[in-house]
C-alpha cells in the first residue's frame, strides 16, 4: 500500500504525493509548482522522486515538471497527444503503467481539455487521479471539449467501483456543493455534505479525497438522469430537455455563471 498526501500549491491546487515507505521512493501527480515538492523532499532526507504523472497540459499542473526532472531525474508520464515539456512516456486510454509497485490504468477523459487523461489504480479500494475532470461535488469547465465529451468522460469515471477514492486537483468542494444544493435543495445527502464541508473549511481542513459513492449521491453532474436534476435544469433553461447530455450542458452553463 502507498501513502498519499496532499501538497498545497498556489491558491487552491493540490499536488498529490504518493509514498512507498518500504523503498522510500515517491511520485507526484500534476506538480504545477516544483516548490512544494522540493520542500517536502528536503525535509524528508533519503526519499527519492521516481515518477511524475500528468493529467493535462495546463500550467498549474505542469509548471514544476522541468525543475523536478532536472533535480531528481524522475520519469514523467503524460497524455500522448499533448505537447508537455519533459514527458518521457506518452500514454493513452487503455495503457497500463506501474508506479511505486502499484498498477494504474489510463482513462481518456476529454472535455476540460481534448487530451485530458486520468489514472485509476487497478484492484480493490482503488484511487482515481482525475485532474480537472471530476471534482468533489462538481466537474471541470469546458475549455476545449464539448458537453457530450465531458458527460461521457464523467460517466466513464462514475462506472468505477463505488469505494474508489477521488483525488482531484483543486479545493473547489465548498463552492461546488453550494451549487449542488441550488440544483437539489431537497436532497438530504447534498445538504448534509455541504454542512460537513463548511465545517471542514472553516477549520482549514482539506475536503479530499472524496469517493465515487459520495459523488454519485451528491454531485449534480453525475446525476443527470435524476428527475430532480432534470427539473432544475429545465427550470434554468425555461424549456424542455431531451437528453442527459442536454441536462449536463444546462448544468455546466448554469454553474459557469453561478
Amino acid at each position: 500500500m502507498l501513502d498519499i498526501q496532499a501538497l498545497p500549491a498556489f491558491s487552491d491546487n493540490y499536488i498529490w504525493l504518493l509514498q512507498d515507505t518500504r523503498s522510500r521512493h515517491c511520485a507526484v501527480v500534476d506538480p504545477g509548482d516544483a516548490g512544494p515538492v522540493i520542500d517536502w523532499l528536503e525535509r524528508h532526507a533519503g526519499w527519492q522522486l521516481t515518477d511524475i504523472l500528468i493529467t493535462h497540459h495546463h500550467a498549474d499542473h505542469t509548471g514544476g515538471v522541468p525543475a523536478l526532472k532536472e533535480a531528481y531525474g524522475a520519469t514523467v508520464h503524460g497524455p500522448h497527444n499533448e505537447r508537455i515539456v519533459g514527458v518521457d512516456r506518452r500514454v493513452q486510454g487503455g495503457d497500463r503503467l506501474e508506479v511505486l509497485g502499484a498498477a494504474f490504468e489510463v482513462i481518456e477523459v476529454p472535455g476540460h481539455t481534448l487530451d485530458h487523461i486520468a489514472y485509476a489504480s487497478v484492484g480493490a479500494g482503488g484511487w482515481l487521479f482525475c485532474g480537472d475532470t471530476l471534482f468533489a461535488g462538481g466537474c471541470g469547465r469546458l475549455f476545449e471539449g464539448t458537453a457530450e465529451q465531458m458527460h461521457a468522460s464523467l460517466e466513464r469515471l462514475a462506472a468505477l467501483p463505488a469505494e474508489t477514492q477521488v483525488f482531484c486537483a483543486h479545493e473547489y468542494t465548498l463552492s461546488n456543493l453550494r451549487f449542488a444544493v441550488a440544483v437539489e435543495p431537497d436532497n438530504p445527502a447534498v445538504v448534509q455534505r455541504l454542512r460537513s464541508v463548511e465545517e471542514k473549511r472553516a477549520a482549514g481542513i482539506i475536503t479530499l479525497p472524496s469517493t465515487l459513492e459520495s459523488e454519485r449521491a451528491t454531485n449534480p453532474f453525475l446525476r443527470c438522469d435524476q428527475p430532480a436534476v432534470i427539473a432544475a435544469a429545465q427550470s434554468h433553461l425555461d424549456g424542455d430537455i431531451e437528453s442527459q447530455v442536454a441536462v449536463f450542458a444546462a448544468l455546466r452553463h448554469w454553474k459557469d455563471r453561478f
